[in-house]
């Protein structure tokens, strides 16, 4: 087979993956990671599904690979943090199948809550990590990342950058090939990471990387490209695009296998060169080995360590070129917002009224921190809010927490929130949690869950019902309501932050944007009885402007219908009619 089609780099890693011969894929979904997952449930011979969070993605991942299969897990770069204890824990047991954890670090902090750079996990779990530049590299790389895992008894993290992940290049795709199972065998000296065992894989860790070293000469994931030797250049992933598009001429050392480094094949490459520049979006992970072997090296005392690197980046930094951008003339602002019908924004609406801050979590409802909701007043990682309004109650105490909630979605809430608010019953915390169950994981583009009753792979499965999990953790006050029932929810959040127990109230409204989704109605203005208060615009929906006049307008083509305006509007200004 040598058909050629252009693919996003992670449509690509999915494509490696197949070919390679992967039978089982856990994930959870989170940008830039997303459409890995996507991509590989079209591949029928592959198993795939949406894990709960990251952390049992990758041991579903381990348990396939000791079984003998190839096997994949693949997340964001955050959500390598939540799957590190098993991560670090498998660097010592190795493979059976190969085991490869894609992981999808974000530079310039598109859709983050923080910048990290995945080659240092990598170095602090004894794990290599390998990094393509293009998606015919996503591919290759992904076949080779389950080579390399088979070959060195360990799992392999290929990373890949939201840049990498979302461009598109071309690639040929091959056949798949499916090596044989490999027969389970039992080892409890390799498999069990009890003390003892572990002292002796530890051995097993470190003679494979300084073997993976060695071997990096030869690896043909990197390579030496020679020209002129005036400048030289050690560079990675995405960074050496932006290298060749520069300096086409120079000599450059494209390194694949980022962890560990391959020490010989660097000093060689520094020796034939007479000024040797590192380029490497984040932390410098390269420079500080390269110059702690003594080799003189320019980095990141002229190139910054937060976001992304460019083209213009290096011509500023080793050119000297003054490179203006201008900004495209009369193009509005465009600041992040809840679409129109958003089930979030009735609720916070009515937070707002009743001035009660918000302990936020992730996910599309962080946007309630931003004008001109102003409601959320934290955002920290999966599951926090609740746990940091129970932080808050066991600092201040139960009066103090009378103006607070915590918000958390409900593919979140299946994510940690459950065992955060299992902590607060447990230690008999005060305080009122808000679950905005709008049946998705609608920040990363409407994915099932465990509370959708449909898993990636479109199979019909029994829902876990949100309000009878709350009861059975052991909290007695759960109210289910109508987040679009604006006098019902205030009468509701009134009564629980009042009450000296834990209370759980569920908002259940579906996202806007699920797919089936219908609105049989919409909102239009009556002008005539406007009374140009502006009411019905404090929430901030994207389908209602102002006039210049001072009336409202209501954007027939955006209104999806959800009557928040309609009920906002003391003077009956607003009407429902059916679409």
């Amino acid at each position: 087979m040598s058909e050629k089609k252009i693919m996003l780099g992670n449509e690509a890693i999915a494509r490696g993956a197949y070919e390679a011969g992967v039978k089982v894929s856990a994930a959870y979904p989170g940008t830039p990671s997303t459409e890995i997952s996507e991509n590989l449930v079209k591949y029928k011979e592959i198993y795939a599904e949406w894990s709960p969070n990251e952390k049992v993605a990758m041991e579903v991942a381990i348990g396939a690979s000791i079984s003998g299969v190839r096997a994949m897990a693949s997340m964001k770069h955050v959500g390598v943090n939540v799957a590190s204890d098993p991560l670090y824990t498998v660097s010592y047991i190795g493979a059976g199948g190969g085991l490869v954890l894609v992981a999808a670090d974000d530079p310039g902090l598109y859709s983050s809550q923080n910048e990290q750079d995945t080659r240092m996990i990598g170095r602090a779990a004894g794990v290599p990590v390998i990094e393509p530049s293009d998606s015919q590299e996503a591919k290759d790389f992904m076949k080779y990342a389950f080579e390399m895992s088979e070959k060195y008894d360990t799992p392999v993290i290929l990373r890949t950058t939201t840049r990498l992940s979302h461009s598109q290049g071309m690639v040929t795709l091959e056949d798949r090939v499916v090596p044989e199972d490999k027969p389970y065998e039992r080892n409890i000296a390799k498999n069990v990471m009890m003390p003892g065992n572990a002292k002796k894989r530890h051995l097993h860790v470190e003679a494979r990387t300084k073997q993976m070293a060695e071997d990096g000469a030869d690896m043909p994931i990197n390579r030496v490209e020679m020209g002129d030797t005036k400048r030289g250049f050690i560079t990675s992933g995405i960074a050496y695009q932006y290298v060749k598009e520069v300096f086409p001429e120079a000599s450059v050392l494209k390194l694949g296998l980022v962890n560990p480094l391959p020490r010989k094949m660097i000093e060689e490459f520094a020796a034939k060169v007479d000024q040797l520049y590192i380029i490497e979006e984040l932390e410098p992970v390269f420079e500080e080995q390269i110059k702690s072997w003594g080799i003189s090296c320019i980095g990141k005392e002229i190139f910054t360590i937060q976001g992304e690197y460019s083209a213009n980046l290096l011509r500023s930094a080793i050119l000297g070129e003054k490179v203006e951008v201008s900004p495209a003339e009369n193009v509005p602002a465009r600041p992040p917002i809840l679409c129109p019908g958003c089930p979030h924004r009735s609720v916070y609406t009515v937070l707002n009224k009743l001035k009660i801050h918000a302990a936020g979590d992730i996910g599309c409802y962080t946007l309630g921190a931003v004008a001109p909701l102003n409601v959320v007043d934290t955002t920290i990682c999966m599951g926090a809010s609740i746990s940091s309004l129970h932080g808050m109650e066991k600092a201040k105490g139960k009066d103090y927490i009378k103006n607070w909630v915590a918000v958390i979605g409900d593919s979140t809430f299946m994510h940690t929130g459950v065992n955060s608010l299992m902590n607060m019953a447990y230690n008999q915390s005060t305080g009122t949690v808000i679950i905005l169950d709008n049946s998705t994981t609608g920040m990363t583009g409407h994915q099932d869950h465990a509370a959708t009753g449909k898993t990636l792979m479109g199979q019909e499965v029994p829902i876990i019902n949100i309000y009878y999990l709350c009861k059975t953790i052991g909290v007695k006050n759960v109210i289910e309501v109508n987040a679009f029932d604006l006098p019902e929810l205030e009468k509701v959040i009134k009564e629980e932050v009042a009450k000296d127990e834990l209370s759980v109230i569920i908002t259940k409204s579906p996202c806007a944007l699920l797919k089936g989704q219908v609105f049989p109605n919409k909102c239009r203005q009556l002008p005539e009885k406007c009374k140009k208060c502006g009411a019905c615009l404090k929430p901030g929906c994207p389908a209602l402007t102002k006039a210049e006049d001072g009336s409202i307008r209501i954007d027939q083509t955006m209104c999806n219908g959800c009557g928040l305006c309609q009920q906002l509007c003391k003077f009956d200004a607003i009407e429902k009619y059916e679409a």
